[in-house]
């Protein structure tokens, strides 16, 4: 009975452990969207508690994106994929730092979180491409 409440325990934290086969860019997107709505809604609002409470969403929004984007990047796309889109690395990397503290997760900025979004639109493009092939 002791030796199971002083058990070590391990704690696993993936996309997934097996994998779903369940890739999508709208995931960052939906993310990403919030960050852009989130900009607009703060600008035309002075109250600080809102303006903390937004901020605080913005920037776990910001961390979703970079999430979902490096999940695509890191198990969904395939040597193949990069090889017929060597411009994905780029563009991945590119979208990730719009989405990190020089981007929408360290400003308020609607024209970075607008680029966020077109990268995401690429990315998204190309991934729709590899479903066809």
């Amino acid at each position: 009975m002791f030796r199971s409440l002083f058990a070590p325990t391990i704690e696993v934290s993936a996309h997934c452990d097996l994998p779903c086969g369940v890739y999508d860019p709208a995931q960052a997107r939906i993310e990403a969207e919030s960050i852009l709505a989130i900009i607009k809604k703060v600008a035309d609002n002075d109250d600080p508690d809102f303006r903390t409470r937004a901020v605080l969403i913005k920037e776990q929004r910001s961390e979703l994106v970079k999430h979902h984007l490096w999940v695509l990047w890191t198990d969904y796309f395939k040597p193949p994929h990069f090889e017929a889109h060597p411009e994905l690395h780029t563009l991945v990397n590119e979208a990730t730092k719009l989405a990190g503290a020089s981007g929408t997760k360290g400003s308020l900025d609607a024209d970075v979180a607008q680029q966020l979004l077109d990268k995401i639109d690429e990315i998204d493009r190309i991934f729709k491409e590899t479903k066809q092939g």
